[in-house]
């Protein structure tokens, strides 16, 4: 099989890990004439954007398809009528600096499935990371998929090349995993994440330590992530994102990354026959960064009694409609994390109101300057020249304003 049907297969079989991250990582290039590639802040997302808006991506594919696991949600398991196809080592150094050289890619994203066992895998995606540093002198950004099983020392060299790591826990609760990937072991996937995190705390603390000029022993400084299949069982968001605040609590996360679940071929009768509406996707991601922004909690974000996220309306928006006691907010005397709990308030929105309001008093104009949704936020607050009606709040109809509107379709002829 020549490499190009190679890379037709992996690289479709790699699209369903949603995992990729890079922000964070330490800053490189090879302006100084050594080595090749650089990494920047946002950059190596496979398709996603950094900070400045531009459109970035990474080479994202798997060493190979071939897999001894029979996960059932997986199109890769050992049991699927799939294509299957396996790189070399250096099938994959080749393409990564190809792809580089002629600025398709700023990076690679390796994953891989299990063959011969877990140590021999890992084995063969290490290489390939330290054949790139090491033999290449490639200095763009390197994401790997870590296998739990593998043994401790591989994980460690895995660090010492890889801009950052990670480990799917796939999904929330341990019966759904037991019950859907049967070889895998949640208990072995938490203990790695907390081997990862020791590693990372011990590299955080050595830099610091580190005289300047000198350099310190490297471990992924991009931090580690994983993945959350949505809607392959019958987890609830208020379960999905406990766990997720567990996982960013106990083992320092950088992101957890939520995929809805795609319907595959032959799938097994304890799978759902349709895929959650993508959505729910996006809910859980708005709810992650209220998690890690704005100061929520897991447990406020989610109505207890439905333990669904709405699909109608942001999180945000559903719980400033279930807390209207809590308003309107006066915006010239709010604290910050009073203020980031306002509808259409983000970040640096706040930041910026504070900061205005030591000089003048914040009007209706302002708020359209910050690019805030005025018409979200205005029943929420109290402006120098805006006061919402006393009954606004209590208005059984209030949610109804934010409730996108149902239309009719038209016809194709």
């Amino acid at each position: 099989m020549d490499v190009q049907r190679k890379l037709e297969i992996l690289a479709d079989a790699a699209k369903y890990d949603a995992s990729c991250a890079s922000s964070g990582t330490e800053k490189r290039d090879s302006r100084d004439g050594k080595g090749m590639g650089s990494t920047a802040p946002g950059m190596g997302i496979c398709h996603s954007y950094a900070p400045d808006g531009r459109c970035i991506s990474l080479l994202k594919v798997l060493l190979t398809n071939a897999c001894n696991y029979d996960c059932l949600y997986c199109v890769n398991r050992t049991s699927s009528n799939v294509p299957r196809a396996r790189f070399t080592v250096d099938e994959v150094v080749k393409l990564t600096l190809d792809f580089y050289r002629r600025n398709y890619i700023e990076g690679l994203f390796l994953s891989s499935g299990i063959i011969r066992s877990a140590d021999y895998t890992m084995e063969q995606v290490v290489r390939v990371a330290r054949t790139l540093r090491e033999t290449h002198h490639f200095r763009g950004y390197i994401h790997l998929k870590t296998i739990p099983e593998a043994d401790d020392a591989l994980i460690t060299e895995a660090g010492k090349y890889a801009d950052r790591l990670s480990i799917n826990i796939e999904v929330p609760e341990e019966a759904s995993l037991a019950k859907l990937a049967p070889e895998k072991d949640v208990r072995a996937i938490r203990r790695t994440m907390g081997r990862l995190r020791l590693k990372l705390d011990e590299a955080q603390e050595g830099r610091k330590a580190t005289p300047k000029g000198n350099t310190a022993p490297r471990f992924a400084p991009a931090g580690q992530s994983t993945q959350m299949i949505v809607g392959a069982d019958l987890a609830s968001d208020r379960t999905i994102l406990a766990t997720s605040a567990n996982l960013y609590g106990a083992y320092k996360l950088k992101r957890v990354y939520y995929s809805a679940f795609s319907p595959i071929p032959d799938a097994s009768r304890s799978l759902p026959l349709r895929a959650p509406p993508l959505v729910r996707e996006h809910r859980l991601y708005q709810a992650d960064w209220l998690m890690r922004f704005y100061g929520f909690d897991a447990g406020e974000i989610v109505d207890r009694a439905e333990g669904m996220l709405s699909l109608d309306i942001d999180p945000k928006l559903a719980w400033a409609l279930r807390h209207r006691d809590r308003f309107p907010l006066d915006v010239a005397r709010a604290g910050r994390e009073d203020l980031l709990r306002v509808p259409g308030f983000g970040t640096k929105a706040v930041d910026r109101i504070i900061a205005t309001r030591r000089l003048t008093s914040i009007r209706i104009a302002d708020l359209a300057r910050l690019h805030i949704p005025v018409g979200k936020a205005l029943p929420f607050i109290v402006l120098s020249d805006h006061r919402p009606s006393s009954h606004l709040l209590d208005e059984a109809r209030l949610a109804e304003r934010f409730t996108p509107k149902m239309k009719q379709l038209g016809f194709s002829f």
